[in-house]
């Protein structure tokens, strides 16, 4: 391929991804965590009870990929299951105390990751990147904008 093809915004776009996911499995590491469970983390901050269902569907992955990640947290004391009592067909899934002691550092790497991703910038070009990249999101999951519109609405996931 000529060097123009890796100049173009969609293969920075997933460089970028990929490097700042390498930044943060590198410190999430430290925690025990991984970048993957970082949605399900936030998504349950502040005592919520989700679906599997419901937390595939807010981090924008497969059922069966929610799955294996749940399985991974609970084996780690991070997350814990309880009847739904509205369906039977499905549990609840909820933080441990372990897992909300590790929130404050995990929302402290985030801040740290986003400060380096922004290392240089201008208020003005940081948000008008974060415009732009919220667009290009929408264009590629006309969904996110609707859970974007529901978590503006109700201040949670």
């Amino acid at each position: 391929m000529d060097r123009e093809t890796f100049q173009r915004p969609s293969h920075l776009l997933s460089r970028s991804a990929r490097l700042l996911t390498r930044w943060g499995e590198e410190r999430f590491a430290a925690l025990g965590l991984a970048v993957a469970q970082v949605p399900v983390l936030f998504a349950l901050q502040g005592g919520n009870s989700l679906t599997q269902k419901e937390l595939a569907w807010l981090a924008r992955i497969e059922q069966p990929t929610m799955t294996h990640l749940l399985v991974r947290m609970e084996r780690d004391g991070l997350v814990q299951r309880t009847p739904n009592l509205t369906d039977k067909r499905s549990s609840l899934v909820s933080l441990t105390p372990l897992a909300l002691q590790k929130l404050p550092a995990v929302r402290t790497i985030l801040l740290e990751g986003n400060a380096a991703v922004l290392q240089g910038f201008t208020e003005e070009e940081a948000a008008l990147l974060s415009s732009l990249l919220r667009r290009v999101v929408g264009n590629l999951d006309p969904h996110s904008v609707e859970l974007e519109r529901e978590w503006d609405r109700s201040g949670r996931p």
